[in-house]
């Protein structure tokens, strides 16, 4: 639970915190009892409570059950497990002691804690910053050459009345193509946006078939020319995810595939479970030039430049779409690598058939 200035309150209260310090202290009050019926002599139970308060104090939020933890050990000391039992004797040898060291503990605990974790949301935070710079350079230069590109055009069009049927009809044909490739950066960016910063994406139970079958049939509708296989399983695999951007993912894949697969002719479409039967592993492998491999450490960073990419095409940088590609990946739980086969490029994703907590994006 956080502040209305994002730091961290010091004394929430959350169930989950609840939970995991009343499970510490339960096992610490029964592991004490056992002993104790075992004639340990009393010195057991000090070591015990302590390592109790460090955990609960390194496992919750704040200070409040690490705190709490502290009085409660030092008065289950005197109280259950110190002879004369069932009684409170604050006489004995070094109980003030005792208590004040548990609670030093507790309070340095939860401090490095509180730290740690305030370094970590600042490094998400450092991250995500990070990720929006590089997603805006590249949209700078995703949008301002077609636009460039579709204003020339029409000009020619418009200012050149002698220009004949056939140049113009090719003009016009280069303005659909820009304007087609600024909706795709568009549809990236509104998949960033879908994704948020602080929710997470939903996710139900779709087969994996059903979606590449949607896929491959949207592609051969935009890419007549260009042959497409796609292979599935022989039973129905079942896999959580956000029909809608895994779908963005395998189609920014494929028209990549065909934009910078220097003169790709066709393409293979793959889903299989793995061996261990925790990942759905998706492939786009086509048989076109490649990846050059200097692009391979930074092709999923968003950082390409746009005379980086295969094609050597200003306007065809396909840096955002497989950064896009790979936030929506790592939002699912899962992991994308690239890599060359059989003379052609082969991208692979791996959405996990059980829900697990996201990556860092």
């Amino acid at each position: 639970m956080k502040r209305q200035d994002g730091k961290p309150r010091l004394f929430s209260f959350t169930l989950r915190d609840f939970l995991i310090f009343a499970a510490i202290f339960i096992c610490a009050l029964v592991l004490c009892t056992l002993l104790r019926r075992s004639d340990i002599s009393d010195g057991f139970a000090s070591p015990v409570f302590v390592l109790a308060v460090l955990l609960i104090s390194r496992f919750t939020n704040g200070y409040l059950f690490g705190t709490l933890a502290a009085f409660l050990s030092v008065i289950g000391i005197n109280y259950i497990f110190t002879f004369p039992y069932w009684e409170f004797n604050f006489t004995m040898t070094g109980y003030p002691l005792t208590f004040f060291v548990m609670l030093c503990v507790s309070l340095i605990t939860c401090t490095m804690t509180t730290k740690i974790k305030q370094q970590e949301q600042f490094r998400m935070e450092s991250e995500r910053e990070k990720m929006r710079a590089n997603l805006l350079r590249s949209v700078s230069h995703d949008i301002r050459t077609p636009l460039t590109s579709i204003i020339g055009s029409t000009s020619a069009i418009l200012e050149t009345p002698d220009l004949s049927l056939e140049q113009q009809h090719q003009l016009l044909e280069d303005v659909r193509d820009d304007a087609q490739w600024l909706v795709r950066v568009v549809e990236n960016l509104l998949s960033i946006t879908r994704m948020g910063e602080d929710t997470r994406i939903t996710k139900q139970p779709e087969a994996a078939e059903e979606v590449l079958g949607e896929v491959a049939r949207k592609f051969r509708k935009h890419y007549p020319g260009v042959k497409i296989s796609v292979a599935v399983p022989d039973e129905l695999l079942i896999v959580p995810m956000d029909a809608i951007l895994i779908e963005q993912v395998m189609t920014n894949l494929l028209e990549n595939a065909v934009r910078h697969g220097k003169n790709t002719t066709h393409i293979a479409l793959s889903v299989h479970q793995d061996d261990l039967g925790e990942n759905a592993v998706f492939a786009v492998q086509d048989n076109g030039g490649g990846i050059p491999p200097k692009l391979l450490p930074v092709l999923f960073s968003g950082t390409l430049r746009h005379s980086d990419t295969p094609t050597g095409d200003g306007k065809r940088n396909m840096g955002l779409g497989l950064s896009v590609c790979n936030a929506i990946v790592r939002a699912h739980g899962g992991t994308m690598h690239a890599q060359n086969r059989d003379g052609g490029a082969e991208f692979i994703f791996c959405l996990p058939m059980i829900e697990k907590e996201p990556e860092l994006q």
